[in-house]
């Protein structure tokens, strides 16, 4: 998650983005194929509210019309540890619910009404897959890497998409990068009918005044090679890369606030 302005000036820090990726509901249920499911973002909130309990309920069954679901008992799981996954869920829960938002809200770590915990996304991943009933919610590479089976979600457009490269990358496109301080945009529920409704950036953080200036200057060198050549290593790794117009302005803040002891700007 990112960092709130008082706490970069506080500490001296810039921070931009460096990829983004989504997060990912998953499944274990007989008989349902990957993306088979739809939900939307109200309905989840429910069932991690624990309002909804078995997976043929009405509010499931309402939007999956000649799907098999079975009777089974929803089993939540979500993490046990601070996370920046949780955070981008729970933000994303939180705004499509306003009782999730009262009785839970947001953060990396919250208490949760139900529930089993698990450390990571890897004990999430297990435990969802070896739980009958189950679900929980993992970075998108965890669901390539272990074939899991994912549900579609709709977005904000009122339109069910499926977790893609092109749909995180849809919801950076009207996100406005240049007006919030720090870069701080957080970018669950963003507008744009291919958008996918739980995505999210990554962030580095570099000291404001580099005491080391040509180390300085060669990290940002670094990040400007991984900006304009790192696609392919992104894309392996299931995340991708920041449109060229967020990059551009990210580059505009080095000049202006990233700089040596003497004042010099680093890049």
């Amino acid at each position: 998650m990112p960092l709130s302005v008082n706490d970069l000036n506080a500490n001296g820090l810039v921070q931009f983005p460096a990829v983004m990726g989504g997060l990912v509901p998953v499944v274990n249920l007989d008989g349902i194929a990957p993306g088979q499911i739809r939900l939307t973002g109200t309905v989840l909130a429910d069932i991690y509210l624990g309002k909804i309990l078995v997976w043929n309920a009405p509010e499931i069954v309402a939007l999956n019309p000649g799907v098999p679901l079975p009777a089974t008992q929803i089993s939540v799981i979500h993490r046990a540890d601070g996370s920046g996954s949780t955070f981008l869920w729970t933000d994303y829960l939180s705004k499509v619910s306003p009782q999730f938002k009262s009785k839970v809200g947001s953060g990396t770590s919250v208490k949760w009404p139900l529930g089993v915990g698990a450390k990571g996304n890897e004990g999430l991943a297990a435990n969802v897959l070896n739980i009958k009933g189950a679900i929980g919610y993992v970075e998108y590479a965890y669901v390539k890497k272990n074939k899991m089976k994912y549900t579609q979600l709709k977005n904000r457009d009122g339109v069910y998409v499926s977790p893609t490269d092109a749909s995180f990358k849809a919801a950076a496109v009207k996100a406005d990068w240049a007006n919030v301080p720090g870069y701080a945009v957080v970018l669950t529920d963003q507008p744009g009918p291919a958008s996918w409704p739980v995505t999210g950036a990554s962030f580095i953080l570099m000291q404001k005044i580099q005491a080391d200036a040509a180390q300085g200057r060669e990290v940002l060198k670094f990040f400007d090679w991984a900006y304009k050549n790192g696609a392919p290593i992104a894309d392996a790794l299931d995340y991708v890369m920041l449109p060229e117009s967020v990059t551009a302005l990210v580059e505009n803040t080095w000049k202006t606030s990233i700089s040596d002891v003497s004042g010099k700007s680093s890049w």
